[in-house]
């Protein structure tokens, strides 16, 4: 092997190794920081030492009655649930129209669509919330709901996009030719071959809704507030409150969303969701 090679084949190794030792040192960190969590959410009294004294559940009996976490997480699910439904409703016929259509301006409708989920919320969370605050919805359930669809709607368009492309055109024609309508196609044809996309979009909306916080933080009030809201609160709101306890509901919300995370990851490949429409020839 020449020297050039040899040092080139030097430079990979080392390359190599320090990119695996970052990923390591990087993986080690947030394992602490999450083992850390759980020991103080169980722990009786964790002061100065490398373990608590002693190891105790009540915690969690107290977060649950201190942060009134039943009503949270109940408003947590009508959130979800009803932002998921909406989201599918609306963005599988709209993926559909996007994916069979051509039409001047298609761009910029994608473009449009994927604004919300490349920008920041809080940039435009603000005059959102102050828009639905003129309107009377600010503080409101409905007002929630409605903040998460702005970035939940287009990801499900997105997502079901590429699913919708797969599916073969003549299908749909040769069920014309049988005398469905366009109302049966789409729930006798395209359905069943869209269900896992479907349910793909859905639990990763349900993940993205659990987790998102500005918009929910904008736009809730003291009676609408989801679980990421409530722990924020928990934490900087004024008051003395134990870490332990705290710490509790922060397991909760990592356990639900982590949960429903591992469920998502079991029907969908995120690589799958790296595409772009693709473009038909025009007839």
């Amino acid at each position: 092997m020449s020297a050039p090679s040899e040092r080139r084949h030097w430079f990979y190794s080392v390359w190599s190794g320090l990119l695996l030792g970052l990923m390591a040192f990087f993986i080690l960190n947030i394992g602490l920081m999450v083992a850390a969590v759980v020991t103080n959410s169980f722990g009786r009294r964790w002061l100065g030492t490398w373990l608590p004294e002693g190891y105790t559940t009540q915690w969690y009996a107290a977060a649950w009655k201190e942060f009134q976490l039943g009503d949270v997480l109940w408003v947590t699910a009508e959130v979800v649930l009803v932002v998921v439904a909406l989201s599918i409703i609306i963005g599988v016929p709209a993926a559909y129209a996007l994916a069979r259509r051509q039409f001047r301006g298609k761009q910029l409708v994608m473009l449009l669509f994927i604004l919300p989920l490349i920008i920041p919320p809080i940039t435009y969370g603000i005059p959102m919330a102050t828009v639905m605050y003129q309107a009377h919805l600010g503080g409101t359930l409905s007002g929630v709901i409605l903040s998460n669809l702005v970035p939940a709607l287009p990801f499900v368009i997105l997502v079901m996009t590429p699913f919708i492309e797969q599916i073969d055109p003549t299908l749909e024609s040769a069920a014309r030719v049988f005398g469905a309508n366009t109302l049966r196609i789409f729930w006798h044809v395209l359905i069943p071959l869209l269900m896992p996309g479907i349910l793909a979009a859905s639990l990763l909306v349900l993940v993205r809704t659990i987790a998102m916080f500005e918009l929910t933080f904008l736009t809730a009030g003291p009676d609408s507030q989801t679980l990421v809201v409530a722990l924020y609160y928990a934490v900087f709101a004024a008051g003395v409150r134990a870490p332990q306890s705290v710490d509790a509901m922060a397991m909760v919300y990592m356990a639900a969303t982590l949960v429903w995370l591992l469920i998502a990851l079991r029907f969908v490949n995120p690589t799958q969701l790296v595409s772009r429409v693709k473009e038909q020839p025009a007839h």
